[in-house]
C-alpha cells in the first residue's frame, strides 16, 4: 500500500540496445513510494532482464512486472535454454526473488486519493483473433499476413510448450486470469496491466494492419468493463499514447526501439503517470484519442 507516491509505468524497453540501456540507467522515481509497473518486453536474455529489474528495484518502492513476447522468446544467444512455460515460469521465480510482483503472486492495492485500487498484472498471450477484415479462418490471415510480408519473430522464437499452439496457451492463460479477476470483491476498482493490449481498437492505427494478429486477443475485450478498471496499461505496439474506451483510460507505455523514439519530439520518454498519490506530478504523455 502506497502512503504518498504515485503508480508509474513503462514498458517496451528493450535494453538489447545500449541507448535503451541508458534510458533504463535514467529511470528514477519522483518520490521514494513511487512504484512502477513494467508491462513486458524488457529484453529477450533472461540475465539483462533480471539485472534490469533488479535495478529497478533499488529505486522504486515497488516493481509490478508482466511478460511480453520477447521475454518468452528462447534466444540463440540466452544461456536459459528453456521453452514455452518453462521459460515463463523461470522468470517467475527470478521475479520473486528480486521482490517484483508477477501474474503469479497476489495483486498489490494501491491507495489512490480516492480509494483503494487493485493492481492486477496479467499474462495473457494473442490467439490470432485480431484478424483483417475478410479473413475468416486462423489460416486465412496468417496466410495473408505472410504474401504481403508481415510474420512476427514470434513464429520462430516463441514456443508454447507443453501447449499444442500459442492459441491453446493462451486459452488457458485467459481462463485463469477470468476466474482470478472474478473472484476479487464486487465493485474492486483495478489498474490492469499487460503486455498486449486487451481491446483491438489500439491496433488499428498499425502501418501493417496483419500485424494486429500477434496483439491480443478478442477474448478480453470486456475485461475494463466487467473488471471495474480505473485505467488500462499496455505495451507492445510501440505507439504510446493515451486513449479511451467505454469511459476508462488506456496508456500504451513502451518505449521501442531507438530508431523509433529518435523521431518522437519527446525522444524516449520515460515513466508514465497511471495513477497519481497525495502529490499529483505533471508527467510527459501522448496524445489523447477518445473512442
Amino acid at each position: 500500500m502506497s502512503a504518498a507516491g504515485s503508480l508509474l509505468a513503462i514498458s517496451d524497453l528493450h535494453v538489447a540496445f545500449g541507448e535503451n540501456r541508458a534510458v533504463l540507467e535514467g529511470l528514477r522515481p519522483d518520490h521514494p513510494d513511487d512504484w512502477l509497473l513494467v508491462a513486458g518486453d524488457v529484453g529477450e536474455i533472461a540475465g539483462d532482464i533480471g539485472r534490469a529489474l533488479e535495478l529497478l528495484t533499488r529505486r522504486f518502492a515497488r516493481v509490478v512486472w508482466v511478460p511480453g513476447n520477447h521475454e518468452l522468446w528462447t534466444h540463440r544467444h540466452d544461456p536459459v535454454t528453456l521453452r514455452g512455460l518453462n521459460r515463463y515460469e523461470h522468470l517467475v521465480r527470478m521475479c520473486r526473488d528480486l521482490g517484483v510482483v508477477t501474474p503469479e503472486d497476489p495483486y498489490p492495492v494501491w491507495q489512490s486519493p480516492t480509494g483503494p485500487v487493485t493492481v492486477a498484472p496479467l499474462f495473457v498471450l494473442y490467439d490470432y483473433t485480431f484478424r483483417p477484415p475478410g479473413t475468416g479462418s486462423r489460416a486465412q490471415a496468417l496466410a495473408r499476413a505472410r504474401s504481403n510480408g508481415v510474420v512476427a519473430t514470434d513464429e520462430v522464437l516463441l514456443h508454447p510448450d507443453p501447449y499444442p499452439s500459442i492459441d491453446a496457451w493462451c486459452r488457458a492463460r485467459v481462463a485463469v486470469t477470468e476466474r482470478r479477476l472474478a473472484a476479487l470483491a464486487p465493485g474492486t476498482e483495478t489498474v490492469l496491466v499487460n503486455h498486449f493490449p486487451l481491446v483491438r481498437e489500439p491496433t488499428r492505427v498499425l502501418r501493417h494492419p496483419e500485424f494486429a494478429l500477434w496483439c491480443g486477443t478478442e477474448a478480453t475485450a470486456d475485461w475494463h468493463t466487467r473488471f471495474h478498471a480505473r485505467a488500462v496499461v499496455y505495451g507492445h505496439l510501440h505507439i504510446p499514447r493515451t486513449t479511451w474506451y467505454d469511459g476508462v483510460r488506456f496508456e500504451e507505455v513502451s518505449v521501442g526501439y531507438p530508431r523509433e523514439w529518435r523521431s518522437r519530439a519527446k525522444g524516449p520518454g520515460g515513466t508514465r503517470l497511471v495513477l497519481p498519490g497525495p502529490h499529483p506530478a505533471a508527467r510527459g504523455g501522448g496524445a489523447e484519442v477518445r473512442r
